[in-house]
């Protein structure tokens, strides 16, 4: 978040370079960590405290441990201030005992009173590398004796300071004073920090004596930025009284107060730009007021082999509402895989084409667009609509000759990728926008697009089901439309996790299948061997399926590379039932539709995201018939994630194994795409969504939109309030609300059309 007051004069837009202490080299570092400024410094929060009422000497807990076992009090969650004892020493030595699967990390801990031990099992190569002699830690966890020996296991570290030999400049490490470092009135904050943070003294440690020097000249210069009605309403604190609880607690309820007020404000100020941006759209752009009685769609409609389900009837009727108006439609559409979204954007193109518009439908790569494209032209089969392919492969003549239909208007429908953004396409008459998987383009592209048309209607479509909490930040601007529902003969897919010994049982599952009068796929993760990556290849074990394990089937191989005319005859051969066992790369994680395909087999499963693995699960299940998807992986995670019994096991761990076990046990444990998508949200974390780069959901410096959904839902009522009563910002009370927009928002402007 940047400083929300204008001119480079105010004293919290001051660089943070200039801070005492700083300086070009130190302010270079802070930058890549989103520190530029001194209010950015003031946002960067502890990640935990330090309770100092539990920090003992180890002859203390010594003495504590031999008087009766000691046990864990309840940790206030909010806040996070651990209540285990912790004590603060030097590191004098570390080695690793044992080998192989029973060797163990152990360091030896010191202070003034004695000695103990820090025991680590597993992850051995880690803790190797992870300390250094001489540098101070506090070390908290329940202690124990083992031979004699009192040790912590697998305690929580927090690095107070390195030593000073380990410094590029010893005087970035000065010694540490206890006397003043751990006395902020029983709470120590503890800072997020990161090796080359470190490296230039900006440890924990480094943060608290840099923070005390910006709360000391800086922190009388922070106005309030919320109306005194919220504050009043949501009983929030005073923007400098959080910053200050935050930093400098007297105690946790302190804590609590300042965080659930710097949640709130991040919340506040990112839903007030999206009530803006939707208030500029709906009051300062006209659209096309479509007449929503198209005989084209009624055909279409009416040919189709199977009946819409209520879900997407409901739908076409909110987009229709949307058409029929004369504000420019910005809609977005969710719904799982197979749920039938592509019928429906079909529905509402088919509006726009017979009112005398032409469409778009936009994917986000050549084979997702020729596969789009042969599914549209499938459904428009017996209709008079034209509809053209444009993509970046395209030869030369072919191009031309699409370009020129979409000039001249005779392209009612144009099917395309990034190629559609170029300079050189003109449309005649774009009215109508369809975006597939929003998220992988980016705003400046969006807006060139919208531009070549006459304010046209968009509808944004996404196949993995968004959380509310989600949907509210990604596309809070948006009006949302959701496609609940699944075909009534679709049964739930059977999702089976397998060790890569069993692949025999799994090889006799597939010929069961194959004699039924089915199909299957095999699914690798890289097209050809790689020295780096042990994982399999589609192209070396496509020969192997075929000479050694099935000779007597039908295979073929597909795969990302191979020309567009080769793809689309394999693919059209397996729908014909030409081919029984598909074997592919994950260029069939999208658009493939076919009924009688019954089991998916995905190799290395644990390399896949959650997402992308939920996709290419939904390749099967399409007909009537049970379907199944078999992970095959690792020995060691097909049996631990196969233990896992409760979803809310899954949201734990963070090293590389555990997230892997995570991802593949839900999978096993649910087919709902939206409890799927919290799961991938609380994996792969928020990124950018503001300005010219967006890498999916808005990143945070305080709040969480998973666990503070509340807050967030308090913050949009108040923020769309707002807007609603003053949607320039006018009124007395907003006048600080207004220059924070103006600011955040200045270079930003031209994009608030976007949907």
């Amino acid at each position: 978040m940047n400083a929300p007051f204008s001119g480079f004069s105010d004293p919290l837009r001051t660089p943070v370079q200039y801070l005492k202490g700083i300086g070009p080299r130190k302010a270079a570092v802070l930058e890549k960590a989103g520190i530029t400024t001194i209010f950015d410094l003031f946002l960067h929060v502890p990640r935990r405290y330090l309770d100092r009422t539990t920090i003992v000497t180890i002859a203390e807990l010594r003495r504590l441990l031999a008087i009766q076992p000691l046990t864990s009090e309840d940790a206030l969650p909010e806040a996070d201030v651990r209540r285990d004892y912790t004590v603060v020493g030097e590191v004098r030595s570390f080695r690793v005992i044992g080998f192989k699967a029973k060797a163990r990390f152990v360091l030896v801990l010191a202070d003034a009173t004695g000695s103990m031990q820090c025991v680590w099992f597993g992850g051995v190569q880690y803790w190797k590398k992870a300390f250094r002699i001489g540098e101070t830690l506090a070390v908290s966890g329940q202690p124990s004796l083992y031979g004699g020996v009192m040790q912590f296991v697998h305690p929580a570290i927090d690095r107070i300071s390195h030593s000073e030999s380990d410094a590029e400049n010893p005087s970035d490490f000065p010694a540490v004073d206890w006397s003043t470092t751990l006395n902020t009135g029983g709470l120590v904050p503890l800072y997020p920090s990161g090796q080359e943070l470190e490296r230039v003294g900006l440890d924990s440690a480094g943060f608290r004596r840099t923070l005390d020097t910006a709360l000391r000249l800086y922190i009388d210069s922070v106005p309030e930025t919320l109306p005194s009605s919220i504050l009043s309403t949501r009983g929030l604190e005073t923007l400098p009284e959080a910053i200050r609880a935050v930093h400098t607690p007297r105690n946790s309820d302190e804590i609590q107060k300042g965080l659930h007020r710097l949640k709130f404000e991040e919340f506040f100020f990112f839903q007030l730009k999206l009530a803006l941006k939707r208030s500029l759209l709906r009051e300062e752009t006209h659209g096309i007021p479509f007449s929503v009685k198209s005989k084209l769609a009624r055909q279409m409609v009416d040919t189709l082999p199977f009946s819409l389900t209520q879900a997407q009837i409901k739908v076409i009727k909110e987009i229709s509402a949307d058409m029929a108006s004369a504000r420019p439609m910005n809609r977005l559409l969710q719904g799982d895989v197979g749920s039938g979204k592509t019928v429906v954007a079909l529905t509402a193109m088919l509006i726009a084409v017979d009112n005398g518009y032409q469409a778009v439908f936009m994917a986000p790569t050549e084979i997702l667009a020729e596969q789009h494209y042969k599914t549209l032209s499938s459904l428009l089969v017996g209709l008079p609509v034209t509809m053209r392919l444009l993509v970046g492969a395209q030869r030369s003549i072919l191009r031309r000759d699409v370009l020129e239909d979409v000039r001249r208007g005779t392209a009612q429908i144009v099917v395309g990728t990034h190629a559609l953004f170029e300079k050189d396409v003109h449309f005649a008459r774009l009215g109508f926008m369809v975006i597939d998987e929003q998220h992988r383009f980016g705003v400046m592209q969006r807006a060139s697009l919208r531009r070549k048309g006459e304010n046209p209607d968009v509808l944004v479509m996404t196949a993995t089901p968004i959380p509310r909490t989600l949907s509210l930040t990604l596309y809070g601007d948006l009006d949302i439309s959701v496609i609940d529902e699944l075909p009534r003969d679709r049964k739930p897919i059977k999702t089976i996790l397998k060790d890569d010994r069993e692949r025999d049982s799994v090889y006799a599952f597939i010929r069961e299948q194959i004699a039924a009068g089915h199909q299957a796929y095999f699914v690798y993760p890289l097209i050809e061997e790689s020295e780096k990556l042990d994982l399999k290849a589609a192209t070396v074990h496509f020969e192997h399926l075929q000479s050694k394990v099935f000779p007597d089937l039908r295979l073929a191989l597909l795969h990302g590379r191979m020309p567009a005319e080769e793809k689309d005859a394999v693919m059209t051969s397996f729908k014909k039932r030409e081919i029984d066992i598909l074997v592919a790369t994950t260029v069939i994680e999208v658009g493939i539709d076919v009924p009688n395909a019954s089991v998916m087999v995905i190799e290395d499963a644990e390399r896949f995201g959650l997402s992308q693995l939920h996709q290419l699960r939904g390749r099967v299940g399409r007909g009537a018939e049970q379907s199944y998807c078999i992970l095959l992986t690792k020995g060691w995670i097909a049996r631990r994630a196969g233990r896992t019994k409760s979803l809310d096991d899954l949201m734990r761990d963070t090293d590389e194994r555990r997230l892997a076990e995570r991802r593949l046990s839900t999978m096993v444990s649910t087919n709902d795409g939206f409890r799927i998508a919290e799961v991938d949200l609380e994996l792969r974390g928020p990124g950018d969504f503001f300005g010219t780069r967006q890498s999916g959901v808005p990143e945070f410096k305080v709040a969480d939109i998973l666990n503070d959904s509340a807050l967030l839902n308090e913050a949009r009522r108040d923020a769309f309030d707002i807007v609603a009563r003053d949607p320039r910002l006018l009124q007395r009370e907003h006048v600080m609300l207004a220059e924070r927009m103006r600011v955040y928002i200045n270079d930003e402007l031209s994009l608030l059309r976007v949907g």
